[in-house]
């Protein structure tokens, strides 16, 4: 993000400060600039489908950015496939074919590995909340601007919001009991939950949400995983398959990435990009009370459909791990994926550690007043 205290007059704000200036002399009124001049249009897309609730989560970005502007800033939001692919949006946005995106990092996993470690990296025991701590107070955000900016050479910034809730192993057909359960299943899954997964014997396609019930559909897969209860819902998974498995360490600790193209963010005023980038914060707590609200009741509605809804049993989470083991022994000869693990491990050891100590048993004073629930 620009300086805001040394940041030089812009193209378009000089442009703007001279038409002000003339109507001023002109007309002798003394109202402010800003009732003259028309909104900024931001042209953003989303990586979702315009049914999914990912798609209703950046709108709520959108409405709080245009009511802190007060009209100065106008969003464009279109879903996946209006401009570009929903893998395509970072690319739109360095172009400048797009001003900005609302998508996770995994989605250009493709660039580099790395990407994966701002949400689906391997999980030291933080959440997603914690993780997200990591990014705006443990350093993540540098290590992201070096890796966008400095190794990449993207012209983007990227701020994050919304620690999303561990996301679910995934739809089977048949219920899974241990690994050898998994082993040869055609999967889908992205980022490096593909290498991990892998290592558990599964064969993994990446794929955009959209795509995931068509392929099940023709054989192209056999299991999915894409991210929370109401987005599965929404787009069938119930349709082609009927056992749920929750809990998982594959994706634990995703946010969403907000991204805008460096040229347009540093060409605004310096209170409108003060907008853009705590409207963040501001949606990221919208997002989670919705979220928890929206997850929840199609969870219900899910069983009550008679859906088979279990938890991922431990023997298979114990795999996990060890297949986490593996890839971080591999990525850590990377210099650059080496540092960001140490600066993630160093935070989670002295942040999870309060966090374990500190928080009771929830789930012991859940079963004292909804006893029998959880052993289903």
């Amino acid at each position: 993000m620009s300086d805001m205290k040394t940041k030089p007059v812009s193209r378009r704000s000089f442009l703007r400060g001279g038409a002000v200036a003339g109507g001023v002399a002109a007309s002798t009124l003394a109202a402010p600039a800003v009732l003259g001049q028309s909104p900024i249009v931001i042209k953003m897309q989303s990586s979702w489908p315009s049914s999914d609730i990912f798609h209703e989560m950046a709108g709520q970005y959108v409405e709080r950015v245009e009511a802190m502007s007060g009209g100065r800033l106008t969003i464009d939001l279109t879903p996946a496939g209006a401009i570009v692919g929903a893998f395509q949006v970072l690319d739109a946005v360095n172009d400048g074919v797009l001003d900005a995106s609302h998508t996770v990092p995994v989605y250009w996993y493709g660039k580099s590995k790395a990407a994966s470690f701002f949400g689906t990296g391997p999980v030291f025991g933080g959440s997603a909340a914690t993780m997200l701590g990591w990014f705006y107070q443990g350093g993540g955000d540098e290590l992201y601007r070096e890796l966008t900016q400095d190794i990449l050479g993207l012209n983007v910034y990227g701020f994050f919001g919304f620690p999303m809730p561990a996301q679910p192993f995934g739809w089977f057909k048949e219920p899974v009991t241990g690994v050898e359960d998994v082993n040869g299943l055609k999967y889908r899954t992205v980022g490096l939950a593909a290498d991990l997964l892998q290592n558990l014997g599964m064969s993994v396609a990446q794929l955009p949400g959209g795509e995931i019930v068509p392929a099940m559909e023709r054989g192209v897969i056999d299991a999915f995983e894409f991210n929370n209860p109401t987005s599965d819902r929404r787009f069938g998974a119930q349709d082609v398959a009927t056992n749920y498995m929750l809990s998982s360490y594959h994706q634990a600790s995703e946010s969403f990435e907000f991204l805008f193209n460096k040229d347009f963010f540093d060409d605004l005023d310096e209170d409108l990009q003060a907008i853009l980038k705590y409207g963040v914060e501001s949606a990221s707590t919208a997002n989670s009370a919705f979220a928890l609200n929206q997850y929840s009741t199609d969870l219900a509605e899910l069983q009550e459909a008679g859906i088979n809804v279990l938890r991922t049993p431990q023997s298979v989470l114990d795999a996990q791990l060890e297949a986490w083991d593996v890839l971080i022994a591999d990525l850590g000869q990377d210099e650059f994926m080496g540092r960001i693990m140490d600066s993630q491990k160093a935070w989670v050891d002295r942040v999870v550690f309060y966090e374990l100590m500190n928080s009771p048993d929830y789930a012991l004073a859940y079963e004292h007043y909804f006893p029998g629930k959880l052993s289903m």
